[in-house]
């Protein structure tokens, strides 16, 4: 079976288990997370139909991304997740997925929903099957670890890598995940960072405005506020495709669950990042 190894343990995260489980504990009960450890009911609840998640170096946004995962833990058990991610190395297509195999982390390996990557490939001219742009990719391999940590038992994923992030894109891969989503039970995330290295007061100004957008739910709006305020957010394609596919599945609102940037961490705010975490549900 191909088996994709961590690209990035030891670097954004730990690359031991023992190290990792706690960097991820410590995140839950950090003082910007969520304060507890999660735990999954036995119902499952369908109202959840997409969360944004960051995607840096844990020690930075392990705890806004905890609020993403603490409100995915809340909803139960799911059999699949399809996690939508920017292409920062500039590999591969426009926008890839990959069929077979299995990711490894240091908390074991995930295999690739095989049944649920074809039907989105099949959904769409757009969503190329190929290895290379998922190779060194960090978006989508960081949240493996936190799904690891509140779902013990076995699941399974999607990848889908977004280098092309234009509006049109990013309904018709939102389209074509809408069509095969509920019939596999599968939860869906987009991973994002937001402004990038400028002072905190102009992070969060900016940020502000672009996840307004995104929680209203206006496709075009978001990605017309990102290019007019030049709003260095990496991952606005997967974000704009997340919402989609949860408007086409009857999602009513967007709710921020957490925003912080890099210097509330570490208390050097002249050069921040911004991290968000994000709910939307029926």
């Amino acid at each position: 079976m191909k088996r994709r190894l961590p690209a990035q343990a030891g670097t954004f995260y730990p690359d031991t288990e023992g190290a990792l489980r706690t960097q991820i504990q410590q995140s839950f009960l950090h003082p910007l997370g969520p304060r507890a450890i999660p735990t999954i009911p036995g119902i499952r609840n369908q109202n959840l139909l997409g969360l944004i998640v960051p995607h840096a170096g844990y020690t930075y946004s392990g705890p806004v991304a905890a609020h993403s995962y603490f409100r995915l833990a809340q909803s139960g058990i799911v059999e699949s997740v399809i996690i939508l991610g920017p292409n920062h190395t500039g590999l591969g297509s426009g926008v890839s997925t990959m069929i077979e195999g299995e990711w490894s982390t240091p908390l074991g390996d995930v295999p690739v929903d095989t049944d649920l990557a074809r039907e989105i490939v099949d959904s769409s001219d757009l969503v190329d099957v190929e290895d290379e742009a998922h190779r060194n990719e960090h978006s989508i391999e960081v949240q493996l670890p936190f799904l690891q940590f509140i779902y013990p038992r076995r699941f399974k994923f999607v990848p889908i890598c977004m280098m092309l992030q234009d509006l049109k894109t990013s309904i018709e891969v939102g389209e074509a995940i809408a069509k095969v989503v509920k019939k596999h039970r599968a939860a869906v995330l987009a991973s994002s960072d937001w402004t990038h290295y400028e002072p905190q007061e102009e992070a969060k100004s900016k940020d502000k405005r672009a996840i307004e957008a995104a929680l209203q739910m206006d496709e075009k709006k978001f990605q017309e506020t990102i290019e007019e305020r030049s709003v260095s957010a990496c991952g606005y394609g997967p974000v704009t495709a997340m919402i989609h596919a949860a408007k086409l599945q009857g999602a009513r609102s967007g709710n921020l669950l957490s925003y912080q940037t890099s210097g509330d961490i570490t208390g050097y705010k002249s050069a921040v990042v911004g991290y968000a975490a994000a709910s939307f549900e029926k």
